[in-house]
């Protein structure tokens, strides 16, 4: 039980210190590795691709037109999947099983 409290926990603090995302301008989109914690009011964040140039960003909802790739969760604006969002889900499904 006590682990389930540390992983509500970790939720919770991700979520107090804001949406996180790559930043950059680029045309190798696979070189993009600066993060960014997004300003109150900015809360997506985008891939925008204009020829060669990929543009990573935070972007407010309303900016988030048919140009701009966007998504709410943390660096979800990478080029590269990782499946750590999966893995992370499946072991602390697993977590809790146990526990329950």
């Amino acid at each position: 039980m006590k682990v389930f409290g540390v992983l509500v926990l970790l939720a919770t603090l991700s979520a107090v210190y804001g949406l996180r995302c790559y930043v950059c301008a680029l045309a190798n989109p696979n070189s993009c590795t600066e993060v960014m914690t997004c300003p109150t009011g900015l809360d997506r964040c985008a891939n925008v691709v204009t020829g060669d140039l990929v543009t990573r960003s935070c972007y407010t909802s309303a900016a988030c037109v048919s140009a701009a790739n966007c998504c709410s969760t943390d660096l979800c604006n990478d080029a590269i999947t990782t499946g750590s969002s999966v893995l992370l889900l499946l072991l602390s499904s697993a977590i809790t099983s146990v526990f329950l």
